[in-house]
């Protein structure tokens, strides 16, 4: 199984449409508070459609509490705009953990330190996108989870993976 931990999310429909997906794909999704929406929002539950019984949702009432968590991914690659690793050069393996931060801010400093540079990756810019600051988390956390699953799973397709 895969993992996405969205660190303090601000807007509900991301957050729905991130859980759609963690259902479609069979992900678990880890959401640390403090969220800016309360799960029971209706933009959050319209953009989530009737999947929401179907998400494997865990929430922690801080970084502290999903550090310590027994449910915690074993490998944890934080997305962000502020590294030069491609997520295009990682080998990902399953009970990985993708980690991306928020809307408005995106992960604190402090994240990035805990993560270690070796384990930040971007979606990298093409054709002279350099000026444009970054995509929709929703849209992040799709091509992410849709890489790491290429990589590692074969049910969806019925053929194996193919060697690196």
């Amino acid at each position: 199984m895969l993992h996405v931990v969205l660190f303090n999310p601000e807007i509900p429909q991301n957050t729905g449409n991130i859980g759609r997906l963690c259902a479609f794909t069979g992900s678990r999704l880890h959401l640390i508070h403090p969220l800016g929406f309360e799960l029971s929002n209706r933009y959050l539950k319209r953009s989530g459609l009737d999947y929401w019984p179907s998400v494997d949702l865990r929430e922690y009432r801080s970084w502290k509490a999903f550090e310590e968590a027994p449910t915690r991914p074993r490998r944890i690659w934080l997305f962000t705009t502020k590294s030069r690793n491609s997520f295009w050069d990682v080998d990902f393996g399953e009970d990985d953990g993708l980690l991306f931060g928020n809307e408005g801010s995106g992960a604190p400093t402090w994240l990035h330190d805990w993560v270690g540079e070796t384990q930040r990756l971007n979606l990298p810019r093409c054709h002279g996108a350099v000026e444009l600051r970054s995509l929709n988390l929703a849209t992040c956390v799709a091509v992410a989870l849709y890489e790491a699953l290429r990589q590692t799973r074969t049910e969806a397709t019925g053929r194996a993976k193919r060697p690196r």
